[in-house]
């Protein structure tokens, strides 16, 4: 543990500190096996895979609750309208949520809001089960929306707290599969489940409630606190109360604010960071990342239909569609890390967005060739190819947005993708709520030609940031001094701890 003395002028009356105090602060040392940055590898991927577990079970919430319309229509004796609703509100409350929780964690620590949006999801679920129509259904959906996101919020910063940059490619990998893998995962199950007599879409979230509540106790057990500042905390408390002496300090608790300013700050700072972003990162970047995911929502209301109507897939057929996009996506994903390692001293954070370019010229062409292929007259297996292969550049696109944010934003990954979260997710609750009657006026045909032309409008967004995206990220004052910081780190140099004082010039 290093013992920094350092005479500190504290200006703000919130510390309660004399002017001129003298502090000891409290730092790691070199390979502190308490930095989580140094845990044992064992460690890091018991943590990783707890996170992605919990990506995997809200990304399987959302497919599998989509494709059990047709039993949830029938049992609850409502309208479509009404169970789309449920969907969309999942998504909004996995948008707005996440701007409080994820600050709020990176002044409080990442364990216990696992803890807690892990139970209270588990209870949203059995609310969902035991429903008895469909306004408890809405409401818990709701529900479910806002806690499941203030858990699965914290992945990415989660991920960035443990892994060191040139380390994060499989750990986000891993966080990217087990989500889209996921969706198909559970429209899989979902779709089965639903479409047996005897089970019906209640099994469905009895089975989510299972799994969630196995999570659940994975996560008290196992799931360490991964964010330095607290540990370093928790650190400096333990030594003031071992020897008595007052001075010893982490830098987080230094001109700390009190509660009513760090609610705000947690409100205010994944919008301020969004702010502080170079205009054409945050137009095109998250409106293209939105526009991916509303479509991909829109899939959850089409596909189904339009197997079932075109080739007599059952509900449970149609649920493995979504499966092999997320696989192939892995694999591609794979690749690309091993550019980003070659080209990172070249092209730096860039070196992420060699395949990206790909996937966006992959994005309309196989959204045309499925929406102009599904027909009786053409084998199942070409329109399947095309849904295929768009899954996949949504898989190469979700992973490196999260990689991208990452190592721009580092300790403040999870603000950072809070922001980009909102814009996602936003899309996700408007598409699927004029999805049917799109499809009803237009036909699958020509609506899905409008979703791909959607794509060829926003395809020069990656291959405009893999050329210009280190000028660009040049006049953001946040991505600036955070990634001046973690080079200092890598380089070996002083260590620099980011302070709520420091943050907050960061923001001015």
């Amino acid at each position: 543990m290093a013992h920094t003395g350092k005479s500190i002028s504290s200006p703000s009356p919130i510390t309660h500190v004399p002017q001129e105090q003298e502090f000891i602060l409290i730092d790691f040392d070199e390979g502190d096996p308490r930095d989580p940055k140094n845990f044992p590898y064992a460690q890091k991927w018991t943590i990783t895979l707890i996170c992605c577990t919990f990506a995997g079970i809200t990304a399987a919430a959302a497919s599998s609750y989509a494709i059990s319309y047709d039993s949830m229509i029938k049992d609850l004796n409502c309208t479509r309208l009404q169970v789309t609703l449920g969907l969309s509100l999942y998504a909004i409350g996995y948008g707005i949520v996440p701007l409080i929780s994820s600050s709020f964690s990176e002044e409080r620590g990442r364990r216990p809001v696992y803890i807690v949006s892990s139970t209270l999801f588990f209870l949203a679920e059995v609310m969902n089960a035991l429903a008895p129509n469909i306004q408890t259904v809405i409401v818990s959906r709701a529900l479910q929306g806002v806690f499941g996101s203030c858990g699965a919020s914290l992945i990415g910063g989660s991920i960035a707290d443990i892994w060191q940059p040139h380390e994060r490619g499989l750990p986000m990998s891993l966080f990217a599969f087990s989500s889209l893998f996921s969706f198909g995962l559970g429209s899989a199950f979902g779709g089965l489940i639903s479409a047996s007599p005897h089970l019906g879409w209640r099994w469905v979230q009895w089975v989510h409630a299972m799994f969630t509540g196995a999570f659940m106790l994975a996560v008290i057990l196992l799931m360490n606190e991964t964010r330095s500042s607290i540990i370093l905390t928790h650190i400096a408390k333990d030594t003031r109360k071992m020897t008595g002496d007052p001075r010893y300090r982490s830098s987080a608790e230094i001109d700390k604010p009190n509660m009513a300013s760090l609610i705000k700050t947690s409100c205010t700072r994944p919008l301020c960071m969004q702010n502080n972003l170079p205009q054409i990162d945050v137009i095109s970047w998250q409106l293209w990342i939105g526009i991916i995911w509303g479509i991909l929502y829109c899939l959850f209301e089409s596909v189904t239909a339009e197997f079932q109507s075109v080739y007599n897939f059952s509900v449970g057929d149609t649920g493995f569609v979504l499966l092999v996009g997320a696989i192939i996506g892995f694999i591609a994903n794979m690749y690309q890390e091993s550019l980003y390692r070659k080209h990172y001293s070249t092209k730096r954070q860039e070196a992420r967005l060699y395949m990206p370019c790909v996937a966006a010229v992959v994005l309309p062409v196989s959204m045309l060739i499925y929406a102009w292929t599904a027909s009786p007259n053409i084998p199942w297996i070409v329109p399947l190819i095309a849904l295929t292969a768009f899954m996949s550049g949504v898989f190469v696109i979700f992973q490196v947005s999260i990689l991208y944010v990452a190592d721009c934003y580092g300790p403040y990954a999870s603000s950072a993708q809070a922001g980009q979260s909102l814009a996602r997710n936003l899309m996700a609750l408007m598409f699927p709520l004029f999805t049917q009657q799109m499809f009803a006026s237009m036909t699958y045909k020509w609506g899905l030609t409008l979703m791909a032309l959607l794509c060829v409008l926003m395809a020069p967004t990656p291959w405009v940031l893999f050329f210009c995206g280190s000028k660009i990220r040049s006049h953001s004052k946040v991505s600036r001094k955070i990634l001046e910081a973690e080079q200092q780190k890598w380089d070996g140099d002083t260590a620099v701890a980011s302070s709520p004082t420091e943050e907050q010039s960061m923001q001015a």
